[in-house]
């Protein structure tokens, strides 16, 4: 293990009998999604998760139009299955290149197909989990289609032992209420709810842990609007917005760190959230992640850039 890259944590997920290292890895930047990346950086990120003792990798065909799944395959083969956890994502799809429009699909046959081809990707005969990806989208036109025949559809692929576990992947928070209340899924991937300026998350624990479900903690830095960069051009955030964020970075910099390493330590350090998932295409940030994910909260810090970001307190975004 490199120096000064601590080991993580494992918690179990759930009811899914599978014990999740407490920081996990999302491949999205692998698929250029924030920006262009080197292919063999991405690889030696994945690497490096892997020397840090990270052993769940969540991906989807809709990262840079199936170029995560593709980058991620590469980076884990040679892997032997039992060091990781796998978790791919079906129902939105990019047909024409990494910018194009998304595609939603929650047909039986389109998962099916879409099912095979991730685990040609990614160079894989089974999954730990499976989500259906994004079911809101497009305005919820498709919201009933996914919770009918597109989870019906997963639940035959974990009936014949393709898939171990499955759930939902999407973002608002109300759906989430409906969803864990009156599904039986087994796992739920819900982003950009536990971070610096918005912890809806914590109100949706109470009714996943009475129904066993194993939650995972995504976005942690709100797709890109906490870190120093700031997101990317795809993100619906206003320039008001923008500005806030950038002025608690600034806050951040000033005081001698970083938003960054703030927003991975508030994201990771409930224990009563299983595992948080993080993305990066860079083997160095990789390291600096695991590391301040151990190290202790300035709660000081904290309560002043919480100050900051209060105008965009639980702030929904319009994602399509």
């Amino acid at each position: 293990m490199p120096a000064g890259c601590c080991q993580v944590t494992y918690n179990e997920l759930g009811k899914t009998g599978r014990s999740v290292s407490r920081l996990s890895f999302g491949a999205s930047a692998l698929g250029d999604v924030y920006g262009p990346v080197d292919e063999g950086a991405a690889i030696e990120a994945v690497e490096a998760a892997l020397e840090c003792g990270i052993n769940y990798f969540d991906v989807a065909p809709a990262y840079g139009a199936t170029l995560a799944e593709t980058r991620l395959g590469k980076a884990l083969r040679g892997t032997p299955r039992h060091r990781y956890f796998l978790s791919t994502k079906v129902g939105k799809y990019l047909e024409d290149g990494p910018n194009g429009p998304a595609t939603l699909d929650y047909s039986r046959p389109r998962i099916r197909q879409a099912f095979e081809e991730s685990l040609e990707r990614l160079g894989v005969d089974c999954l730990d989990f499976l989500y259906i990806h994004d079911i809101e989208y497009q305005g919820g036109r498709y919201t009933k289609w996914a919770l009918e025949e597109g989870l019906e559809t997963v639940l035959e692929l974990k009936r014949e032992g393709r898939v171990g576990a499955f759930g939902f992947g999407f973002y608002p928070a109300d759906l989430w209420r409906h969803v864990l209340s009156a599904y039986p899924i087994d796992v739920a991937l819900i982003h950009n709810h536990h971070c610096l300026h918005d912890t809806r998350l914590l109100e949706l624990l109470p009714v996943a842990q009475r129904n066993g479900v194993g939650v995972v903690n995504g976005s942690p830095f709100a797709s890109g609007l906490l870190t120093e960069r700031g997101a990317p051009e795809w993100h619906p955030a206003s320039p008001e917005a923008r500005a806030c964020f950038r002025a608690a970075a600034d806050f951040c910099r000033n005081a001698g760190t970083s938003l960054s390493q703030l927003a991975i330590q508030f994201a990771t350090q409930n224990p009563a959230i299983p595992t948080t998932l993080f993305s990066s295409a860079d083997p160095g940030l990789v390291f600096d992640n695991v590391r301040w994910s151990e190290q202790p909260l300035d709660q000081g810090l904290l309560k002043e850039v919480q100050r900051i970001l209060a105008p965009v307190r639980d702030q929904d975004w319009n994602y399509v």
